[in-house]
């Protein structure tokens, strides 16, 4: 990284799980880290201490008014993003966000279109763009070497919320919104195969399970991905557990995905399969090194990340054979932003997705609510 990036200083908000992911991301490009702030000072404070951050915030207002903070990572639970974005933006600071940008729709075009009016940074963590082997396929797709794109197929699961005693503030509504699994991890899928595929997602149908009705909420605080231990009160649930998809694409295509948080044995696998009239590509997030591609007259192939065999800017940063993962995609996300920050302002098509992006998940995660909740294909408007 330049000099200039390397003069940049960052403060986070929520140093839980994620934001951890941030820290280090943020300590492997030499952006300095001056503050941190949290729901919980005491915790706050024990965390920031033990990462080296110098300052802990006593609330928006304190950050707000640092001077010294160029931009602010936030990592909070979805309900504060909206206001604490648009604090940021309008006091000069440029903003990462974590996904879904905001609770709704209209609170995510404020916010898109007050970081439009301030030429601030303002980017959403969609990260699964940043492996290799998927701007491999998206190059695959644009460069025509699929054919006509035909079926976009997937799932993303994971096992974390399968029991009773498994919590998190993700399964109430006020704090994670109406919708969980397709807005917690979904909005990852459905981002990532609108940007490999450049098509739209006009149409959807859905169909919503929540198969644990009443969960076991900690009296005391939890950290994500552990489950609930100590004193407990039964708590009924009003999120879907899992969710199945069926999509129509602007060019004709057709998709369809499964999300679940209940699916034992998947910790965490994203996986999409794009078929073309002239080949097929499918990758998993578990197996982040590897692409497949499918030939109907001809043996299929297993890519591996190697620069050698690779388009040009979707190789990563490290030879063959030395895996990257999930800390290297935040990495170079990260690094796209920071370039256009040190720059005042974004690049003009950035690689990385902004607040229009985060807007569009959350019109592609209402209109699939909606469908839910109808029982018809909705139109995304």
């Amino acid at each position: 990284m330049g000099t200039q990036v390397r003069e940049l200083k960052a403060a986070l908000i929520g140093l839980g799980f994620i934001g951890g992911v941030h820290l280090d991301a943020l300590h492997r490009l030499g952006v300095q880290i001056v503050g941190a702030l949290g729901s919980s000072p005491e915790r706050t404070a024990a965390a920031a201490a033990a990462a080296g951050i110098p300052q802990v915030y006593a609330d928006l207002t304190e950050l707000v008014a640092d001077d010294e903070v160029d931009v602010v990572h936030i990592t909070s639970p979805n309900h504060a993003h909206a206001e604490q974005a648009l604090a940021l933006l309008r006091a000069g600071k440029h903003v990462v966000c974590e996904k879904p940008l905001a609770m709704t729709v209209e609170q995510a075009r404020e916010m898109t279109a007050v970081a439009a009016e301030s030429g601030l940074v303002a980017a959403v963590c969609f990260h699964n763009r940043w492996y290799p082997m998927s701007a491999q396929a998206r190059s695959m797709v644009a460069d025509g070497e699929l054919g006509t794109p035909r079926l976009v197929l997937g799932h993303y699961l994971q096992d974390w919320l399968a029991l009773e005693t498994d919590w998190n503030w993700r399964l109430e509504p006020e704090l994670g919104g109406e919708t969980r699994a397709v807005g917690d991890i979904g909005s990852h899928w459905l981002d990532l195969v609108e940007y490999l595929t450049g098509d739209r997602i006009v149409e959807v149908f859905a169909e919503f399970s929540t198969f644990v009705p009443v969960r076991q909420q900690p009296v005391g605080p939890v950290q994500t991905f552990s489950t609930a231990s100590g004193e407990t009160r039964e708590v009924a649930i009003a999120t879907e557990d899992a969710a199945l998809v069926l999509l129509r694409f602007a060019s004709g295509a057709r998709g369809q995905f499964t999300v679940s948080q209940v699916s034992q044995g998947h910790a965490n696998q994203l996986r999409y399969e794009i078929a073309g009239s002239g080949g097929s590509v499918a990758w998993e997030s578990e197996y982040p090194e590897e692409l497949w591609i499918g030939h109907r007259g001809a043996p299929n192939q297993l890519l591996g990340r190697d620069p050698a065999l690779m388009a040009p800017g979707a190789t990563g940063w490290l030879p063959g054979g030395h895996p990257e993962g999930l800390p290297d995609a935040f990495t170079a996300l990260f690094r796209a932003v920071y370039i256009d920050v040190a720059g005042g302002t974004p690049s003009e098509r950035p690689r990385y997705a902004t607040f229009a992006d985060g807007l569009r998940g959350l019109v592609l995660e209402e209109a699939i609510l909606s469908a839910a909740r109808r029982g018809t294909w909705t139109k995304v408007e």
